[in-house]
């Protein structure tokens, strides 16, 4: 397979603060990557990064070839097409039908007729199981058919790459499951190359062809492979520790409910006996 997105050596900062520093990895057409890790190791700021919303500190990051980060004018909106985005919250424009809301990127960036417009806004409603939903508004949709939504609306220009935030964040565990079937059908049905942010491990497990890890604690990747392969033999304890779903080794102080009560009496070290 050919590398679809490369992203070389990038770096993140906020405030003059590095978050991210040296994170090298490809995305293979036509696969699902997740990118996954503890909280606060910058999953998101990765993928916010890729689609173009900030601007590296360093590195790049390829689209096809071309560079998103120094592209601008038309050579950036021909970049952008290229992706289709579903926010972990959905985004959903509380004003619209769900069949509007879906429609909108048609309108912003087609010549198409309104008719042709909610055929092929009905058509990707239809893929994800959603049709008989189409005039609803989003506040009468559960929280798994606005992610459908989402979805839906992120496929609306047919795009090569789509980008899904925290897909599953709020799904109870069938929900979760189906839409990762309804991900993998979309993959096989459209050739669709998915970039997912999520550190839920049954999703991963069902719906990734490789992984990447970041760790906080370096600030960087420490992991890039089948999950299953990580699970059970990355030469990273953490990753390991990651996947297979263990404990932290430190000892949690006790609560204060736990604690002995204070008698007033003199307080013994460490140690003392």
């Amino acid at each position: 397979m050919e590398a679809i997105i490369r992203v070389q050596d990038f770096h993140a900062a906020y405030g003059g603060r590095t978050v991210l520093k040296d994170v090298t990895f490809d995305v293979q057409q036509g696969e699902v990557l997740v990118i996954a890790g503890g909280s606060g190791c910058g999953k998101s700021t990765v993928l916010k990064h890729m689609i173009g919303l900030y601007q590296p500190a360093g590195g790049r990051i390829l689209i096809d070839g071309d560079d998103i980060c120094t592209a601008s004018g038309r050579d950036r909106d021909r970049i952008l097409r290229k992706l289709g985005v579903a926010y972990q919250g959905g985004a959903m424009f509380g004003s619209m039908t769900v069949l509007e809301n879906v429609r909108l990127p048609l309108e912003e960036f087609t010549d198409l007729a309104d008719d042709m417009m909610d055929m092929i806004a009905l058509a990707k409603l239809r893929l994800v199981g959603l049709d008989q939903a189409a005039q609803r508004m989003p506040s009468e949709l559960s929280g798994g058919m606005l992610k459908r939504a989402a979805l839906a609306r992120a496929i609306a220009l047919d795009p090569r790459i789509v980008f899904l935030d925290e897909p599953s964040a709020g799904l109870d565990p069938i929900t979760s499951a189906d839409l990762d079937q309804l991900i993998l059908n979309l993959k096989r049905l459209l050739n669709m190359t998915f970039v997912i942010v999520t550190h839920e491990l049954p999703s991963i497990f069902t719906i990734a062809d490789r992984v990447v890890v970041l760790d906080a604690a370096v600030r960087t990747m420490v992991a890039l492979d089948d999950p299953r392969t990580l699970r059970d033999r990355s030469p990273n304890p953490w990753v390991r520790a990651f996947f297979n779903r263990q404990a932290s080794e430190t000892d949690p102080e006790p609560a204060p409910s736990e604690a002995a009560p204070d008698d007033g009496g003199p307080k013994a070290e460490r140690g003392d006996s």
